[in-house]
């Protein structure tokens, strides 16, 4: 048996921190339904596929994605919901290592629409690749919640 070990060498090499915020020109509500469908059911991949993924939009409700006979994977817990304006989940997300995370949508309403805050916090093993890409899948799925909200926002 081979193994190989790996050593932290300082707290930034654990930790990862992102955050961003996207203008919305949608009034709260639409963005605030816009959000819930793309973290649940209507969430694609930037290749366009289904993620399948589930959102039970309370306290305690599971993120998961659900891939049908028994199998998926435990994105998180909603570990606080404040509709229209707040969805936190705390949990491993897309990440099969030893890691939590803390993500945090906050909405506000501004002038000609909605500014979502959005953090992303995480401690535990990271790989490289994982942190490479991980700003690419947060990014495309801000674009999906403001393209939908735009989309259905009264004319």
């Amino acid at each position: 048996m081979a193994s190989t070990a790996q050593s932290a060498d300082n707290i930034s090499n654990l930790t990862l921190s992102i955050e961003e915020e996207i203008n919305v020109r949608a009034p709260i509500a639409i963005t605030f339904q816009s959000l819930l469908d793309q973290l649940g059911p209507e969430g694609t991949s930037p290749d366009g596929k289904s993620m399948q993924m589930k959102l039970e939009a309370w306290a305690g409700g599971r993120w998961y994605r659900d891939l049908g006979d028994g199998n998926g994977h435990y994105w998180g817990t909603v570990q606080a919901i404040k509709r229209p304006s707040l969805v936190e989940i705390c949990g491993p997300l897309f990440m099969s290592y030893p890691v939590l995370s803390n993500v945090q949508y906050r909405l506000s309403e501004v002038p000609g629409g909605t500014l979502i805050k959005f953090h992303h916090y995480a401690l535990g093993f990271i790989p490289d690749n994982v942190r490479e890409g991980v700003n690419k899948g947060w990014n495309y799925m801000a674009e999906q919640i403001r393209r939908r909200a735009e989309a259905n926002r009264p004319q």
